[in-house]
């Protein structure tokens, strides 16, 4: 147990270590300040520099993080229920499982490369529109071919530091990264966050980690902001550990000298069987219209040149279509509504993808077990689809709720800093509680095997 935990605190900091070491760019001063503004008008890039830890805005090797084994993770999910070779595959134990993850790990490779060069050209785009510098200038193709192989290396690398933790050391690898990374900006944010708010400056060092106001004023809005974050995070916990518990009972059977069956047990249904993976989802697509906008808003057509214009309004950051139109009130709430459903549809969506109603009657049916007043088979299955889409009406809410907690908190702090909300809190939280669950089973194990 110690030497699994040692291996996991090692690989923590060999990741830190990484994500303070720059990518070989031009001008990484300006560079830098040109991200962190673009990563506060792009939610998706936000959203991933959080994933990585602050890795993506100081333009670190480790720019991409987890992104692209991520997405590879989700596409090879989808297409193991779409295929039913790959979903025998996935239920053929161990090795099928192991053959899955390796196409996984293969599929990571492209989408990492595809990725690199994506975000290279885009930080170039925005450097020349916004500081009239060309990050490529004078650059040969053995330079682009070491800035490319630098961002997939790093990534693939990340990976590869993940799934060692996950084998030698406590519970998911590339969950604990992700935590890491989430963690790791909290004393920055609160720092940042508290300065901005109280507007007074902070001189109460705290271990050395950030500062704190001394005066009246700065303690009571800072010892408010922790109140609500500990409020929000024990909602957090009592979400991610929600469950409908439902009975299944087991009809006894002889075989010939002995009996089997006639117990009974619990087949728990989370309430947000989804995870954030709705969310990543909205955020993906809603960076799509405003994407669109800025190509076509420059166009020769009066309509189109329009329709851009107004995509672009309509889709930006709350902060930003103020600080740029500052005139209809109406555009600010376009956002969060498109949000709010898009998280709502995607929780429903993706709930239908991993929770299969007829698989788990099925499996019931053939083990003997039923539910009290439920026949098996086809009512089972139309009970248990009952079940979770009552369960997704309120967890697909309570998951949008969370997801715009910090854009609403900005509205009312008057900032824009809150980079930490609801959803890097329930990706915390749950991580957390599935280590902690790790923990007490292995030290279980441990135990059981010194008694006996």
């Amino acid at each position: 147990m110690q030497k699994r935990v040692f291996i996991v605190l090692m690989l923590i900091v060999v990741f830190r270590m990484l994500s303070h070491i720059p990518i070989p760019l031009a001008q990484p001063t300006q560079l830098k300040q040109l991200i962190n503004n673009l990563f506060s008008s792009h939610q998706l890039l936000g959203f991933f520099d959080l994933l990585s830890g602050g890795a993506l805005s100081s333009l670190s090797i480790m720019l991409m993080g987890l992104g692209p084994y991520i997405n590879a993770s989700i596409i090879m999910q989808l297409l193991t229920k779409a295929f039913p070779k790959l979903e025998e595959l996935q239920q053929d134990g161990e090795v099928g499982r192991r053959k899955i993850n390796q196409w996984t790990r293969i599929i990571t490779l492209p989408l990492a490369l595809v990725q690199s060069v994506g975000l290279i050209l885009l930080i170039r785009q925005t450097a020349g529109s916004q500081l009239g510098i060309d990050i490529a200038a004078n650059t040969s193709p053995f330079q682009w071919v070491l800035m490319v192989a630098t961002l997939t290396g790093g990534s693939m690398l990340l990976m590869w530091i993940g799934e060692l933790m996950t084998e030698q050391g406590i519970g998911n690898g590339i969950s604990l990264l992700i935590f890491a990374g989430i963690v790791s900006r909290l004393p920055s944010t609160a720092a940042t966050l508290i300065k901005t708010v109280t507007g007074e400056k902070a001189n109460l060092n705290i271990f050395g980690w950030f500062t704190l106001p001394i005066s009246g004023k700065g303690l009571a809005i800072t010892g408010s902001i922790i109140a609500a974050t500990v409020f929000v995070t024990f909602l957090v916990v009592k979400l991610n550990e929600a469950q409908r518990v439902i009975h299944v009972n087991y009809a006894k059977r002889v075989q010939g000298n002995r009996a089997y069956g006639g117990v009974g047990t619990i087949l728990p249904v989370k309430l947000i069987t989804a995870g954030v993976i709705p969310i990543i989802f909205a955020v993906a697509f809603l960076s799509v219209p405003q994407f669109i906008g800025q190509l076509i808003q420059n166009s020769a057509t009066p309509w189109m040149a329009e329709l851009g214009k107004n995509l672009t309004i309509w889709f930006a950051q709350p902060g930003q279509q103020q600080a740029t139109t500052g005139s209809n009130p109406i555009n600010t709430y376009i956002y969060p509504a498109v949000y709010f459903l898009l998280i709502v549809a995607f929780t429903y969506f993706y709930t239908s993808v991993v929770f299969n109603a007829k698989e788990i009657a099925e499996n019931l049916q053939k083990q003997g077990g039923f539910i009290d007043k439920i026949r098996p088979g086809k009512q089972t299955e139309e009970y248990l689809k009952k079940i979770v889409s009552r369960l997704n009406l309120f967890g697909a809410f309570s998951l949008g709720a969370l997801a715009l907690l910090p854009l609403f908190v900005e509205r009312i702090l008057g900032t824009t800093q809150l980079t930490i909300g609801g959803t890097g809190l329930l990706i915390v939280v749950s991580v957390a509680l599935e280590t902690l669950r790790q923990l007490e089973s292995r030290a279980l194990m441990v135990t059981y095997d010194q008694d006996y």
